[in-house]
Parts: structure tokens; C-alpha cells; sequence
């Protein structure tokens, strides 16, 4: 059974690229793409996904809040947070405490197929490494 995915990111072009980088690995499907956080919430719900691939700024509630949400509501769901933020410590420690698994930015995008095969091995990922 394919390893059901949900794509969170308010940039269509964003979600294309995710959705072909990540369905190129014939075990993966995309089951939904939301377009902010609270689509993110809903369709998380919906869809059941086995992984999240979450962009942190959306409109309507950002990712980070989004989360928090979706790990009230599906506790263990493994969440990969993408930013074009600077990937600081201290952003590292918020995605860490919203239920995030991992971190990475999005111009390493190559890093997105590791980070999720890390989450579904239940590990984390976060690049750089992150400890607390």
C-alpha cells in the first residue's frame, strides 16, 4: 500500500514540485494539497495522510499553528516543516514543541525525499541537525 502524503503550501508552483519530487518514488502518493493552514487542518483530517510536508508561512494560520492542531487531533503523525526561513535554533525548538519531526529549507529541496524517509523510519530530521 502507497505511503500516503499531504502537501501544505500556499505557492501552487511549490506544490507542484513537492508533489513531483515526492510521487517519483513509486511507494509514494500525494493524497491532498492545502493551500494554508487551516486547509492543512481540514485535509490532514480528511485525507488521513501517513506523512505531513508543511510549509511554515501560509495565509489564514501559519504552519506552526497548523501542528499544533494536527498533533491534537493525530497524535505520532510525522510533520516535515519546509521554510525559506533561516533555519535558526530557536525556530528549530518551535517546530520541535508544534509536532514537527524535522526541518528543512526549501532551497535544499534534494533534502525533502531524505527527510521523509527518515520521519517514516520514525526518526527526525533536521537540517542542520538540531539538538535540545
Amino acid at each position: 500500500m502507497a505511503t500516503r502524503i499531504l502537501i501544505a503550501d500556499d505557492d501552487p508552483t511549490i506544490r507542484g514540485l513537492l508533489r513531483r519530487v515526492l510521487e517519483d518514488h513509486a511507494e509514494w502518493n500525494v493524497c491532498a494539497e492545502a493551500v494554508n493552514g487551516l486547509d492543512a487542518v481540514a485535509k490532514a483530517n480528511d485525507c488521513t495522510p501517513d506523512v505531513v510536508v508543511m510549509d511554515l508561512a501560509m495565509p489564514r494560520m501559519n504552519g506552526l499553528e497548523a501542528a499544533r492542531q494536527i498533533s491534537q487531533a493525530a497524535p505520532g503523525l510525522p510533520m516535515l516543516l519546509l521554510t525559506v526561513q533561516e533555519l535558526s535554533h530557536q525556530l528549530l525548538l518551535e517546530a520541535r514543541n508544534a509536532g514537527f519531526r524535522g526541518a528543512i529549507s526549501k532551497s535544499t529541496g534534494t533534502e525533502i525525499v531524505r527527510g521523509v524517509q527518515a520521519l517514516l523510519r520514525s526518526e527526525t530530521y533536521f537540517s542542520p541537525p538540531f539538538v535540545i
